[in-house]
Parts: structure tokens; C-alpha cells; sequence
């Protein structure tokens, strides 16, 4: 019972002791980024806190996505702030959730200039929740560990979009440890369910990330390829689905299969296409540069520039159904090569099965 006491009631979700309390000021949290993934889990860091710190601080490029989260929490939970200077300024913590290495790029050194121009006088996290490739992370920890009680963790997730909105994103860490600490219970459970710590250096929680993506998009590719055999056989890509749910059940199959089988390919609700050829591109540098093949990727790859350049000539003919392609959408290559429709599956494929 005694060691009981000592323990977090996360404590198997957070590889950390908590953090000292109480603290002489309330810690002041920011994020910046509120896209299809940081809206959410801006929205949840500011709910699960609202009692114990003050309104967190949101930055976006485009302010409306700003607006739209201080319009749905109000005024005593969220605060706007309009450049990045004040988000450095104000913030102890500061949260970025950014589309690509390039954003993440400008915004980093946007940070740099603001720092340089108002050195912290206390400690200052910053925590990238990005996917990037790792070499990046070791450019911004060198960046921003020349200016005074400055810190930097890599702190990527593992979800889709409806796993921020619930709060059960699986979060990897890397970086200085007592920072680690800090950041670690304000993210679970109100942003995540569990952190995997990776220890200090703060590329392998990228390396992580990218892993795990590799192993998502290799998971889709083979599912595309055989719900589309389903479907050329007659068998049907339901049924196909069926069986997966019987004898593979894991949450990603059941998830993105449903989108496949559904044509559900909206990206603006989900991970849009161009970010998964974005991390495509990034496991296939990372195993070229560790001598490691990964062929599912490479075939993932090529199924989901095939998918983006018939939804761009169906722009260009104005008969596309949606703006932005989730990546699930790789199934179209599958379907085009097999001879069906790659978007509407219901078009039919000329094949009846013997029981019809």
C-alpha cells in the first residue's frame, strides 16, 4: 500500500516520477500549429487545465483556426496571440504541431529570433510534435540550446485525427529528461494515453515515428492490394473486411479498412495523402541511410503518387468528390491496375460471384 502512495495514477503510462510541486507561478503553456491533429489536441490541453493554469496561449498562420478554438472554449481558456514573438515571450511551455520539415523550419527559427531578442531569465521547453526527419531535431536542439535555459523534446504521435479528439494518442519522447518529465504529465492522459520514452537524444523519437509510419503504410498497402482481390474476384471487398476484423482486429486495419471499403477518402477529416507521401519520403531516406530495405514502403509510395495524380487530373476535369485526399486513398491504385474505378467502388467490376 505504501508504495502505492508513491505512485502517479498514470503510472504506467508515464515512465516518469511527477514533476516537483508546488511551483512559485502557475507554468504558462502555448501551442502553436491547430491543424487537423493540433486543433484537437490544443482544445484538450486547454480543457483538462483550465482550473490549474492559465488560458493556454494558441498561435496558427491562419488566424480563423484561432479564432474557431477560442470561440468554442471562450475567453478563460484560451487566449490568441497574433506573432510568434509573443508566444516565445509569455509561454514557459510552448507546444508546435506543424505540416512539414520546411514549416517547422521557418517557425523554429522564428523562435531562435524572438529568443535572442528576449533571453529567458527561467526554463524554457520547447516540444516539436511533429512528424520530421530525425537530423532535423538535432539542428533544432543545436539551435535552441545556445540561448539560456532553453530545452527541446521530440515529442511525435502515434493517432489520426479522432484519436486527438479522444485523448488516446500514444506519444514517443526524446530529449533533456527533467523537461521530458514536465511535458509528460501535462500530455497524459490529456492529450495521450501513454509516453514511450526513447532517452535523451532527441532523434530517436522521429526515428520512432517514422518506423511506426512505415509500418502503417506498408499495413494499408497490403490491405488495399487484398480488399481490391477481394473485389476482382468476385469474393467481394466487404467480405474481405469481415475476415480481417475475425482474424487481424487491430485498431489501424479496422479503421482504415472501413475507409476503403466505404470510399471514405475525405483528407480533411483524416491524414491527407500529401503528409503520408511527405513520410514516405522520409522512411525511404531513413533506410536508405541505414543500409535497412523496406520494399512495402517503397510499393506504398508509389501507390499513393498514383492515387494523387488521378485525383489532380480530376481536378483539372472539375469532377473530384473531394478537396483534400486522405491517404487511405492508395487503394486507387490497386483498383486502376486491377481494371476497376479507383474511387467508386460501387461502379462495379463485371465479375458476379457464383451465387448471384
Amino acid at each position: 500500500m505504501a508504495n502505492n502512495l508513491l505512485q502517479s495514477p498514470h503510472a504506467s503510462a508515464v515512465p516518469f516520477s511527477r514533476p516537483p510541486t508546488p511551483r512559485v507561478h502557475p507554468l504558462q503553456v502555448g501551442f502553436c500549429g491547430l491543424g487537423s491533429m493540433g486543433y484537437f489536441m490544443a482544445r484538450n490541453l486547454a480543457t483538462s487545465f483550465k482550473s490549474q493554469l492559465p488560458p493556454l496561449i494558441v498561435y496558427n498562420r491562419t488566424v480563423e483556426k484561432s479564432q474557431k478554438l477560442l470561440a468554442e472554449l471562450g475567453a478563460s481558456t484560451v487566449k490568441v496571440v497574433n506573432t510568434l514573438d509573443q508566444l516565445v515571450t509569455e509561454c514557459d511551455i510552448i507546444f508546435t504541431n506543424l505540416a512539414n520539415d520546411a514549416v517547422v523550419t521557418s517557425i523554429y527559427n522564428e523562435f531562435a529570433k524572438a529568443l535572442a531578442q528576449s533571453p529567458p531569465a527561467k526554463v524554457k521547453i520547447f516540444v516539436e510534435m511533429s512528424t520530421i526527419y530525425p537530423s532535423l531535431a538535432g539542428d533544432l536542439d543545436r539551435l535552441l540550446s545556445s540561448y539560456p535555459h532553453t530545452h527541446f523534446v521530440t515529442s511525435p504521435i502515434f493517432g489520426p485525427p479522432p484519436g486527438a479528439d479522444k485523448a488516446t494518442l500514444v506519444i514517443a519522447m526524446s530529449g533533456d529528461y527533467r523537461s521530458k518529465k514536465e511535458v509528460a504529465f501535462l500530455l497524459v492522459p490529456a492529450v495521450g494515453r501513454k509516453v514511450i520514452d526513447l532517452g535523451g537524444n532527441v532523434e530517436k523519437a522521429p526515428t520512432l515515428k517514422l518506423i511506426g509510419n512505415g509500418m502503417i503504410l506498408g499495413m494499408n498497402e497490403l490491405l488495399a492490394e487484398t480488399l481490391t482481390l477481394g473485389e476482382k474476384s468476385g469474393i467481394g471487398q466487404q467480405t474481405v473486411y469481415d475476415l480481417v476484423k475475425e482474424i487481424m482486429p487491430a485498431p489501424g486495419l479496422v479503421a482504415y479498412g472501413h475507409k476503403m471499403v466505404n470510399d471514405l477518402f475525405d483528407g480533411s477529416v483524416g491524414f491527407a495523402l500529401d503528409g503520408g507521401i511527405k513520410d514516405a519520403n522520409h522512411i525511404r531516406r531513413l533506410s536508405a541511410e541505414l543500409n535497412c530495405p523496406m520494399p512495402a514502403v517503397d510499393n506504398a509510395h508509389r501507390s499513393l503518387i498514383g492515387a494523387r495524380a488521378m485525383h489532380q487530373a480530376q481536378i483539372v476535369a472539375g469532377t473530384q468528390q473531394w478537396d483534400v485526399l486522405d491517404w487511405s486513398s492508395l487503394i486507387a491504385s490497386s483498383r486502376v491496375a486491377a481494371g476497376l474505378n479507383p474511387f467508386d467502388s460501387k461502379k462495379g467490376t463485371g465479375v458476379t460471384r457464383d451465387d448471384e
